[in-house]
């Protein structure tokens, strides 16, 4: 990446302003194993984020008693808790439209969700939650530091994070220290590893799902990014689950994703990250993702899985998700019509995406790298 290219990919200053230095990072969900593990693969903070570390470090002891009163509370619950009804995943590229379909699929309040906090404190949010959505939403700021979406900790969030917390591998590690390369690529596709690590993974991701299921009641949209390319082994282990894949212009999912890391890396890192490779890192994750999906795909059914493009869902979002609710057989769309159509006429009006510029030289590197997404997703 030339030094042109880093500045026409990096976000404002003032976008990293939006996320206060007292807000909470994600590694603050963590117990201290996991925490040990991280610095253990990661190294020594720099001097400028040894605050941020030690911070952690306090917090962390205090998940690890959480955990305790959470079963004590609702052990037994946890041991017999089930799913209500089958999950919906929502798939695709980072930046790609995820949390924009995540936040409409929620909007149907016969559906649920992992939120923002459970996700950051998925050892005891059973017992936490509530005082930090009544008393703590100041912690937070009121939008992501990569885009204009709103924050809080009752919004829908990536469970990858909640499983980062609680210690399994992820490519999210990268985060905290962006400098040392990529980490676990293996999971974004859960091939390359042992049938023992899958299974183990598997379970957590079983067991946090649970847990949301007893706080909220209601079937689950599930979003991650990193789910794409799962989606052979997800199918098989929730087999009446449904799948919602989203696709988006590679010229400006390209940039965009470059945008999402320089925010998560500079807002959350342990290091002042020089975004060496950075490109390189973007092209060949979606290459790894969509290797495992399309490899996976045949095995699911079409019942069970649709492809919706952004550009069609911003463009008509009440008849795309009614596409959606069909195709999948979710349930009645007309209860949730009115709620959609609402928020089209206002909310959706008012949204400002980000502007992106790509370099002439980097549309023709990915293009060359990509071709089979562009070709395969009709955007040639």
């Amino acid at each position: 990446m030339t030094a042109e290219d880093s500045r026409q990919n990096a976000p404002p200053a003032t976008d990293f302003h939006r996320y206060p230095f007292y807000s909470p990072k994600f590694w603050h969900g963590m117990r201290p194993a996991t925490w040990a593990g991280l610095l253990k693969q990661g190294g020594v903070p720099d001097w400028s984020r040894l605050p941020l570390a030690a911070t952690v470090s306090l917090a962390t002891p205090i998940n690890t008693l959480g955990a305790g009163l959470q079963w004590a509370c609702f052990g037994r619950r946890l041991a017999a808790a089930e799913l209500h009804g089958p999950p919906v995943f929502i798939i695709g590229h980072w930046r790609s439209g995820t949390t924009l379909l995540h936040e409409l699929l929620v909007r149907d309040e016969r559906l649920s969700s992992p939120s923002t906090y459970q996700c950051f404190a998925p050892h005891h949010f059973l017992v936490s939650e509530w005082f930090f959505r009544r008393f703590a939403n100041w912690l937070l700021p009121s939008q992501r530091p990569m885009d204009n979406m709103q924050a809080g900790w009752d919004r829908p969030q990536e469970d990858e994070f909640a499983l980062l917390n609680l210690g399994l591998p992820s490519p999210y590690r990268r985060i905290a220290f962006p400098n040392n390369g990529p980490v676990d690529l293996d999971y974004l596709t859960l091939e390359g590893i042992s049938p023992e690590s899958r299974q183990q993974w598997m379970r957590a991701l079983r067991e946090f799902l649970h847990a949301v299921s007893i706080a909220t009641g209601r079937p689950l949209v599930i979003k991650s990014p990193t789910h794409t390319g799962r989606i052979g082994y997800l199918a098989q282990e929730f087999p009446d689950a449904r799948f919602v894949h989203i696709t988006r212009d590679p010229k400006d999912l390209f940039p965009s994703t470059c945008r999402l890391w320089r925010s998560l890396w500079e807002v959350q890192g342990f290091q002042r990250p020089g975004y060496e490779q950075l490109e390189e890192y973007v092209i060949d994750c979606l290459l790894r993702m969509y290797d495992g999906f399309h490899k996976a795909r045949p095995s699911v059914e079409s019942s069970r899985l649709i492809d919706i493009r952004y550009e069609d869902l911003i463009r008509t979002p009440v008849a795309t998700m009614r596409g959606v609710y069909e195709t999948l057989r979710l349930c009645d769309f007309d209860p949730v019509q009115a709620s959609l159509e609402s928020w089209a006429e206002t909310e959706h009006r008012a949204y400002e995406t980000n502007r992106h510029q790509l370099a002439a030289a980097t549309e023709v590197k990915i293009r060359e790298q990509w071709a089979d997404y562009f070709s395969r997703y009709g955007y040639e």
